[in-house]
């Protein structure tokens, strides 16, 4: 499947004192890898280290190939993988919760990691999906550039989409790595944020959702 391609944008600080300057950047046309890997060399020499000494010569091809996992969620469309429907529950329409899903993303702010477990609900309308999907949903907005907000509601949003179900409740708690390596260097601080929408918006749904969730196994 193709890459989703979108545009990014400079902020205007960088380019101009006017607020509504702004300079879209189309990024349709892909770097080469040798683009990529000289990219990491400048990182590298920016930082203060020598890209040519034994222990970094390999390290622009490692880093490369290893972004090209870490992001691999940009050739990926979430509504395909919720697809398929199955439809033969037996009447089955109460909650559907898969929780403790464990994923590592990256911030779009300084691009170091927030590592954390999501937790997904919602009430079948038409029929339920596979349970590793859901999972796999996780999987492909965590492997983007994006704020846990962001995430939070594109979860929520491709769930919608593809299933239409008569409530969807998504809670995701994580720890990010530029405040606990960076900035105000708070180790254990966790973020949490969530998104509910339909029977969800229940209270009772809502308090019924958190007991199943934080209950021990």
């Amino acid at each position: 499947m193709d890459a989703v391609v979108k545009t990014s944008t400079i902020h205007p600080a960088e380019v101009s004192t006017s607020a509504a300057a702004k300079v879209e950047i189309p990024h349709s046309i892909r770097p080469s890898r040798e683009e990529a890997e000289e990219a990491v060399r400048t990182l590298l020499r920016w930082a203060g280290e020598n890209p040519g000494r034994e222990g970094l010569l390999d390290t622009p091809a490692r880093v490369v190939k290893a972004y090209g996992e870490l992001f691999s969620g940009y050739e990926k469309d979430a509504e395909d993988m919720l697809s398929r429907v199955f439809e033969e529950v037996e009447g089955y329409d109460d909650m559907v919760l898969v929780k403790d899903i464990s994923f590592a993303s990256h911030c779009e702010h300084h691009m170091v990691p927030f590592v954390g477990k999501a937790h997904i609900a919602y009430f079948p309308n038409k029929g339920v999906v596979g349970l590793s999907k859901l999972a796999r949903v996780v999987d492909v907005f965590a492997r983007r550039l994006q704020t846990q907000e962001t995430m939070t509601a594109q979860i929520a949003g491709a769930i919608e989409t593809a299933l239409k179900p008569r409530g969807i409740a998504v809670l995701i708690e994580a720890e990010h790595m530029c405040m606990s390596m960076r900035g105000v260097q708070k180790h254990g601080a966790s973020t949490v944020t969530s998104r509910f929408t339909g029977l969800f918006a229940q209270p009772q749904e809502q308090a019924r959702f958190f007991t199943m969730v934080h209950a021990p196994r």
